[in-house]
């Protein structure tokens, strides 16, 4: 029963796994913007849970307390929260732009269409 102790990393493991798998696995890309951000919150999961301290009180001098839990890796997340909520925004204009110019958002499509145009630069014209 030790193995539930850990009960966090495991929950950490396993959206690892689900982001890593969307992204390989799926052709479409905002499955795999969605796929990305699953990871990412496992990551943000992780640090949190390491700076965590059972019993920790917060890093303010008080009398009677000696373990302090560290805010670095909280401060830390908020930030990456930002700037991840930025890159799935960029992440998403991009895809509109790129089903404006190929019409999918599929990559094999797009690969195709790519393919097919750059036979039809490479034949001689006659």
């Amino acid at each position: 029963m030790e193995w539930l102790g850990h009960f966090n990393y495991w929950i950490v493991v396993v959206l690892m796994m689900i982001g890593f798998y969307g992204v390989i696995a799926r052709g479409n890309m905002v499955k795999k913007i969605l796929a990305l951000n699953v990871f990412q919150t496992s990551v943000f999961i992780l640090f949190i849970s390491a700076g965590k301290i059972i019993g920790g009180s917060t890093p303010i001098l008080r009398e009677g307390v000696s373990a302090y839990s560290n805010p670095l890796p909280h401060v830390l997340i908020l930030t990456a929260i930002v700037v991840g909520v930025a890159t799935v925004a960029v992440g998403l204009a991009l895809a509109i732009r790129i089903r404006e110019a190929y019409g999918s958002i599929e990559d094999d499509r797009i690969a195709a269409q790519e393919a097919d145009e750059e036979n039809r630069q490479s034949e001689p014209s006659r």
